[in-house]
């Protein structure tokens, strides 16, 4: 006896109740949570690489697998959060020349879209917000999904001149144009 076609309608509920389940669940809100969470840039100035990580943001994002260019999200950083070292590059960093953080206290990051390149690796699509001006962007994303986390880990290039930062005086010699902001984001159901 065939067991097979009795197991077909079995497989197919099951499968029909998989796919509710994950599609129904998956679009929620998910919340970025800051431990296990790392926002960090990195520019050329003076002859040498210099790091920095922003200490304080959050944000949420609706992200369905099963369509992944409906997702959306915002991250809100904290301009003034941002620490590198040696110190004085941190104040250099945060102040009126560059992010200035006390006329500009956050930098918004807007996710539109995620375009599916395979093996979980999309392209994201996104608005940045500095200084008042709002630039896109577009760079490779991998996500991955552990049961209730999602992992989000990202890389792009932005160049400073276009959020009217370091354009005038001696900084605009002395500081390279182009900022890599490197993302490893941690984030639950909300």
């Amino acid at each position: 006896m065939d067991s097979a076609p009795a197991m077909r309608p079995l497989a197919a509920l099951v499968l029909a109740f998989l796919t509710l389940f994950l599609t129904a669940a998956a679009p929620g809100p998910w919340v970025f949570e800051r431990e296990g969470s790392r926002i960090e840039m990195s520019i050329r100035a003076f002859g040498a690489s210099h790091t920095g990580r922003f200490e304080d943001f959050g944000g949420s994002m609706v992200l369905d697998p099963a369509r992944p260019e409906l997702a959306r999200g915002t991250m809100i950083v904290q301009t003034a959060s941002l620490k590198m070292s040696p110190s004085i590059a941190t104040r250099r960093a945060i102040g009126p020349a560059f992010l200035n953080a006390a006329q500009y206290p956050t930098i918004r990051f807007d996710l539109k879209s995620l375009e599916p390149l395979g093996g979980g690796r999309y392209t994201a699509r996104a608005d940045i917000t500095m200084k008042g001006r709002t630039r896109p962007v577009v760079f490779p994303l991998d996500l991955r999904i552990d049961g209730d986390r999602a992992h989000l880990t990202g890389a792009l290039t932005l160049d400073r001149a276009e959020f009217g930062m370091g354009t005038s005086g001696p900084w605009n010699g002395l500081v390279g144009r182009q900022v890599t902001v490197r993302v490893a984001l941690r984030a639950r159901p909300g």
